[in-house]
């Protein structure tokens, strides 16, 4: 596979870091990060750091961050990507309403498919699978992005 795209790997206090597995959780799940607007490594710093104080998930390892450049529409900035491993215990639906929840609080646009935005999140595997009209469980394409698979194999955890 060929790493057009990919840019460079970026580190810093909470990407990558390894936090462990606890007891009690029903389900893991692997959340994508992206954005392209903004200081994006801080707004994805403050995400974790939310995710880490909400009880409902335990988060088990970030991935380091990845620079690539933009797919679908791309006459934009170069986007930051990383992935994060959590556990739950969630269903999927209720994960994904969360998650839209965190990228309304750091202000996520939707303006058009594929747009510039500040946060965006997506359950990319989870260990159930979901098919319906508002949500596919693993992600559709999710086995082709650079944006994805890059930063899963740098994980330990996995």
């Amino acid at each position: 596979m060929k790493l057009n795209g990919a840019k460079e790997i970026k580190r810093d206090h909470f990407f990558p870091r390894y936090f462990g597995f606890k007891s009690g959780f029903k389900f893991s799940a692997i959340i994508g990060l992206g954005g392209n607007i903004g200081d994006t490594r801080v707004r994805f710093d403050r995400f974790l750091v939310s995710l880490m104080k909400d009880r409902r998930f335990s988060v088990v390892e970030s991935s380091p961050m990845l620079v690539n450049k933009a797919f679908g529409y791309i006459l934009q900035a170069d986007f930051l990507n990383a992935v994060v491993h959590i556990q739950t215990s969630l269903s999927p639906k209720q994960l994904l309403k969360i998650l839209h929840h965190y990228e309304q609080k750091f202000k996520r646009v939707r303006s058009f498919k594929n747009a510039p935005r500040t946060l965006d999140l997506d359950i990319l595997y989870m260990d159930t699978k979901v098919k319906t009209d508002g949500l596919c469980v693993p992600h559709l394409g999710v086995n082709e992005r650079l944006s994805v698979i890059v930063p899963l194999g740098l994980m330990r955890s996995l």
